[in-house]
């Protein structure tokens, strides 16, 4: 056994079950709470979740539970896999059973619109201190399916405390599933939640026709909108050439496995946001961070014409076509210029 905490994985969705099984596969007997009790009776007793992760066999010694109290008694440590929009939810229940301070391990990639609160803040800002012993941030790019298959993976943790990342990088490291730390914890949060936006547009371009140089321009043009914002709000640049920067953005904008990708190819293929979000049965981070993304712009005054552009696409009803129009047809510029503006300051 690799270590003693006990650990509960809080969402048994894609992708808590697979980190479920990596540290199932280091060792530990790990919880793994879910809200739908049908799904914990699959897991229990069929050791599945078909729903999320097909004709996966899950370790055995992954336990199932339904009761939030249960799965939290005598635990330190937990694996808040829940999406962005319900992650205050889940918190103030756990609150109303858990008194122990928590270490909260965050898998979420996302901002809290009209908070614009990254998921650390949220945490922080939802749990009373005395539940909350620190926040450590695991992201990369990482596909639930291709974990649950033992395909070598590669991610990130990031803390304020990290001597608390080196022991959540210690819990899930093996031969599968490879951790790296980076201190830059704004970085390291702004560069998963962002790249859920130039996926929503790589869709796009795919479901439009459009070849491997619309893409190619997208996924960089698109890194440099991220890098932008992201260090105007003080990361350090460095962390967008990373795993949680170009890595995990190179995997959203091309895989299948890509829910926010999929649901930008079907809105490039004509379907509107309701048609596409009913479809999906899952959900698309990228949609809610599109609106946090474009109220950062106006905050920090960055210019992200991407963004504004899949805003306009989401919530404006421009057609798709349109706005990769205006974005073909902008004020010409220098690229050396624009590179020099995002890394001058942090590296002279």
């Amino acid at each position: 056994m690799k270590s003693s905490k006990n650990v509960t994985v809080i969402g048994a969705g894609s992708w808590g079950t697979a980190l479920a099984m990596v540290l199932a596969d280091n060792g530990l007997e790990v919880r793994l709470w879910g809200h739908k009790k049908e799904q914990i009776d699959e897991i229990n007793a069929k050791h599945t979740n078909h729903k999320y992760l097909k004709d996966i066999e899950l370790p055995h010694s992954i336990i199932g539970y339904h009761d939030l109290g249960e799965s939290l008694d005598g635990v330190d440590t937990i694996i808040l896999a829940v999406p962005t929009k319900a992650i205050r939810g889940v918190l103030g229940q756990i609150q109303e059973v858990q008194r122990a301070p928590l270490t909260v391990v965050h898998v979420s990639k996302g901002i809290e619109p009209d908070s614009l609160l990254r998921i650390s803040e949220l945490i922080e800002d939802e749990m009373a201190p005395e539940n909350l012993h620190t926040v450590v941030v695991l992201s990369g790019p990482s596909h639930a399916e291709e974990v649950s298959l033992r395909h070598p993976t590669t991610v990130t943790v990031s803390s304020k405390d990290m001597k608390a990342a080196e022991e959540v990088q210690d819990l899930f490291m093996n031969m599968n599933f490879r951790v790296y730390t980076n201190p830059d914890l704004l970085g390291v949060e702004i560069g998963g939640a962002l790249k859920n936006i130039i996926a929503l547009a790589a869709g796009i371009t795919d479901g439009l026709g459009y070849g491997d140089n619309a893409k190619a321009a997208l996924i960089t043009r698109g890194l440099a909108e991220i890098a932008r914002l992201g260090t105007k709000m003080g990361a350090n640049p460095l962390t967008f050439s990373g795993l949680t920067g170009i890595g995990d953005l190179i995997v959203t904008c091309t895989s299948v496995h890509s829910r926010n990708w999929r649901a930008g190819n079907m809105l490039g293929k004509g379907h509107n946001l309701d048609e596409v979000l009913a479809n999906m049965g899952m959900v698309v981070e990228g949609v809610r961070t599109t609106k946090a993304a474009h109220q950062l712009a106006e905050k920090y005054e960055v210019n992200m014409p991407i963004t504004d552009a899949l805003y306009d696409v989401l919530f404006n009803k421009v057609e798709a076509k349109e706005a990769v129009d205006h974005l073909m047809g902008r004020v010409k510029t220098n690229e050396m210029e624009d590179l020099v503006n995002i890394l001058g300051e942090r590296l002279t």
